[in-house]
């Protein structure tokens, strides 16, 4: 009994993060969130491994690319959000290189000279046309962020929330 306990608790934590995982509605908004990912792990790379020459190169190598899933990024969020969509966005984008920071920083010395890599593959690919199937199997989304998060929950009422509504409808 404790042998199927034990299994069925192992499977679950298997299981789990699968679960938990959101899914994109289409690629394109999926590729969108994975370029952002992109991004955000260069720059964290850029400002903790001093390799802004390097940053500046993708950059300038990937502007068009980029502008374009940076309006596609932002209309993901108006759909979703409404008139909360910057607030959204940039709490993702916060949050995203946020988690980002905390992989380097549990990764200590090696960070630097492991994830660096990234500029350097990134840069040999043929074309801009080339970058959605790279970061689709590069895995750069956190897990705990996921990527097209569902529209948050509204807040519970409360009888302080009641109460000003109450009063603001005067």
């Amino acid at each position: 009994m404790r042998r199927l306990a034990y299994g069925l608790a192992l499977a679950g934590l298997v299981i789990a993060p699968a679960v938990n995982a959101q899914q994109c509605a289409s690629e394109s908004d999926e590729s969108s969130f994975e370029i952002q990912a992109l991004k955000s792990k260069l720059m964290v790379l850029a400002m903790s491994c001093h390799a802004d020459d390097k940053y500046n190169a993708f950059v300038n190598r990937y502007r068009p690319d980029l502008a374009a899933n940076e309006k596609a990024f932002s209309q993901y969020f108006k759909r979703r959000y409404g008139k909360t969509a910057q607030r959204e966005q940039d709490a993702y984008v916060t949050q995203l290189a946020n988690a980002q920071s905390d992989i380097g920083m549990k990764l200590g010395s090696d960070f630097c000279p492991r994830d660096s890599a990234v500029y350097d593959e990134v840069l040999s690919l043929r074309s801009p046309a080339d970058l959605p199937e790279y970061v689709a199997g590069k895995n750069l989304i956190p897990v705990t962020l996921g990527a097209c998060a569902p529209a948050p929950a509204p807040a519970p009422v409360t009888k302080a929330s009641a109460r000003s509504t109450k009063r603001t409808r005067r």
